[in-house]
């Protein structure tokens, strides 16, 4: 195990970061939190997850890189390179070092046997591709791609998820929006012969199982962890804050299904809580990881546990 990961039963952890800072305000990520709760917990939320002074909500985008079974394995794969993202213009454009940091991580493209994204959102597909020539390709040469089906059909402007207008100008926008990431950053895997689709449950490994978690978006999906007595769930984006671990009811402004997205994270927190399992969200600085437990009818955090960063 390197200076830079944590071992989970026989699962090794790298975090791999490829953007931090703040992003919006976090009265606009997650609305409807109530703003006292943010200042009566402003102890341990400031300064890695909230900027009290302008009330900027901070957040990173990062892969997780596991090494389980004799398979390099990455959990989503942020944001990418050369991408046109008018509806993000802070995403648009970057030349980012992501790829050094791999490698720094010793993973280099070709050693990647399997992608993860928990969901096809801009923030977690685009490393799925790299220019190359004015096009798009795959940038894990040899990986299979694993896309929840929902989301695919979803998200693909020729699939049936588009077969019905716009419920208003905000979602007109975001199906724009998801038309360009489809196109760069998921079709090109298609092309190629490395995307497989899946719904439900999938089975990575003996370690590691996929499951469904809608509501975020229709294909959200949970990557679960069991290896030996260690518990872990990747949760992507069912928890954007830690104030949702507080009060599971609350949505980001980014859940295409709010009553769903909220059953949902109560579901998953209440396994996490039960099976005594890390919770380790898409977008948390700082340490990375929550350990949580039920309080009352809501959750409370008992813990951190910190995951290095590379």
């Amino acid at each position: 195990m390197s200076a830079d990961s944590i071992t989970l039963g026989e699962v090794e952890i790298t975090r791999v970061v490829e953007l931090h800072g703040p992003v919006s305000t976090a009265r606009s990520i997650v609305p409807g939190v109530d703003p006292a709760l943010w200042q009566e917990n402003r102890s341990w939320l400031a300064p890695d997850f909230w900027r009290p002074e302008d009330d900027a909500y901070l957040a990173a985008v990062q892969t997780w890189v596991l090494r389980s079974q004799g398979r390099t394995i990455l959990v989503d794969t942020g944001v990418g390179n050369d991408r046109d993202r008018p509806q993000i213009p802070q995403f648009a454009h970057l030349r980012t070092t992501f790829l050094d940091r791999l490698a720094e991580a010793g993973v280099r493209p070709e050693d990647v046997d399997v992608v993860v994204n928990t969901h096809v959102h801009y923030d977690h597909v685009g490393w799925n591709t790299r220019l190359q020539d004015g096009a798009w390709v795959p940038t894990f040469p040899n990986a299979a791609y694993l896309i929840p089906r929902a989301d695919n059909l979803y998200f693909d402007p020729q699939g049936p998820g588009r077969g019905r207008p716009p419920r208003d100008e905000n979602e007109r926008r975001r199906w724009q929006g998801s038309e360009l990431v489809f196109n760069d950053s998921v079709a090109p895997v298609h092309r190629a012969g490395q995307a497989v689709l899946w719904e439900d449950t999938y089975r990575v490994d003996r370690d590691l199982v996929l499951r469904a978690a809608p509501g975020h978006t229709p294909g959200s999906s949970v990557l679960h962890l069991a290896s030996g007595t260690d518990r872990a769930v990747f949760v992507g984006d069912i928890v954007h804050s830690p104030v949702q671990i507080l009060r599971p009811d609350c949505n980001s402004c980014f859940c295409d299904d709010p009553a769903r997205a909220a059953a949902t994270r109560r579901r998953v927190l209440g396994q996490a809580a039960d099976t005594n399992a890390l919770v380790v969200p898409a977008h948390f600085p700082g340490h990375g990881a929550a350990e949580v437990r039920r309080a009352g009818g809501d959750f409370a955090l008992s813990g951190w546990a910190p995951l290095p960063r590379t």
